[in-house]
């Protein structure tokens, strides 16, 4: 009796591509005029954390404050949250060396061209300053110098910490892969399927705000020298939007997310919001010696408001603004250029309109309106060049 050979087993058929996300997109490309506008507050406000800064003379400076408080509590996390969604797809196309090259094109020589090259420009009127204070004490401060004491990436930090999450999912896939525990890329479920949300999204968000709140004991300081973090007190959230983002490309979470969940988001942030707010009045200037109660209570309420305009945000774009347009198609292709050069382009505004006397909400008002179509025409300019397409 002779064995008949078993039939080859067919491949199984290659998972199309995921469709593109526009309304991921367009999402970011909110979230990057929200930056140029936040900027362009704290030009004009009262926190002193940007290349050029006119304090504000008048009470509405204190509104511009507020706008600066509150965004930095959800609109950098949300980026971390976008950006890590499209972590593990590139790495299944490239392979773990070719996403760590990729990488480091897109990431990190940028990074390196704003240090080297933007950075000097847009510091010029901080330098004279600081020669100025030194004359007075009868020394000198060669810019070599003040460049190594004054150092930080600027905005790039986002930059920064995003290459080193990538290259941290990269050793982290690479160990998993090592022990066999990723044969290979997983299928994604459907579009259609349902999605458990509710509960892991309260745990989540009850989760991050203890987490933030033993993370501030552990370091308090608000500000991180020479890497440049602004905002240490929200790296947890950083790495944890980060993480989501990986987690809702493979369980297709961004398309599966219902409806619901938008308003879930909405009332959740409302509420977030007015109890962080009614917090911030209650404690007034004693809000940062605040005792372990309210500081918990501060971080539940700060959790609660970025988690809640998260969903909020993502169930809306994708419900209104999932599509392309040609106009649409030019924001989202030069809107990292634009991250990149925005700090130029309000400088120089800054600096142009320094003679101006007026209300601090209407110089913010005026300079946000040049400012927008500048910045997107100047990264136009500048990707036309050939070759910056490739990094920017």
């Amino acid at each position: 009796m002779t064995q008949q050979p078993a039939p080859a087993l067919s491949p199984e058929p290659a998972q199309p591509p995921p469709r593109r996300l526009h309304h991921v997109d367009n999402l970011r490309v909110a979230l990057t005029v929200l930056v140029v506008l936040h900027h362009v507050a704290l030009t004009y406000g009262n926190i002193p954390v940007w290349f050029y800064t006119e304090p504000a003379q008048d009470p509405t400076g204190g509104l511009l404050d507020l706008l600066v408080i509150i965004n930095q509590t959800y609109f950098m996390g949300l980026f971390f949250l976008l950006a890590g969604y499209f972590v593990p797809g590139a790495a299944d196309r490239r392979g773990r060396g070719g996403f760590v090259r990729e990488r480091l094109v897109r990431l990190g020589v940028p990074l390196l061209l704003f240090v080297l090259l933007v950075r000097p420009l847009v510091t010029t009127g901080a330098y004279q300053l600081y020669v100025e204070g030194a004359a007075a004490q009868g020394a000198e401060m060669p810019y070599w110098l003040f460049y190594l004491v004054s150092f930080d990436p600027g905005p790039m930090w986002f930059v920064e910490v995003l290459l080193v999450l990538s290259l941290t999912y990269v050793m982290v896939r690479g160990f998993r892969e090592r022990r066999g525990a990723v044969a290979g890329p997983l299928a994604r479920p459907e579009d259609t399927a349902p999605l458990r949300w509710s509960g892991p999204v309260l745990a989540f968000t009850v989760g991050l705000a203890a987490v933030s709140l033993l993370w501030h004991w552990v370091n308090p300081a608000p500000y991180w020298p020479f890497v440049g973090l602004p905002s240490p007190d929200y790296l947890p959230q950083y790495v944890a939007l980060f993480t989501v983002g990986v987690f809702a490309y493979r369980g297709n979470w961004f398309t599966r997310l219902p409806d619901r969940a938008g308003w879930y988001g909405l009332a959740t942030a409302v509420l977030g919001l007015l109890a962080f707010l009614a917090l911030s009045v209650l404690l007034g200037p004693a809000a940062g010696e605040s005792g372990v109660a309210a500081a918990l209570f501060q971080r539940v309420a700060e959790s609660f408001f970025s988690v809640g305009v998260t969903l909020a945000l993502m169930v809306f774009f994708r419900r209104f603004l999932d599509r392309r347009t040609r106009f649409s198609g030019f924001l989202v292709d030069n809107a990292f250029a634009v991250y990149f050069l925005h700090p130029l382009v309000l400088v120089g505004l800054g600096m142009a309109l320094g003679g101006w006397e007026a209300a601090a909400v209407v110089k913010f008002l005026v300079v946000a309106a040049l400012a927008i179509p500048l910045c997107w025409a100047s990264a136009a300019a500048v990707r036309a060049v050939p070759g910056a397409r490739r990094i920017l």
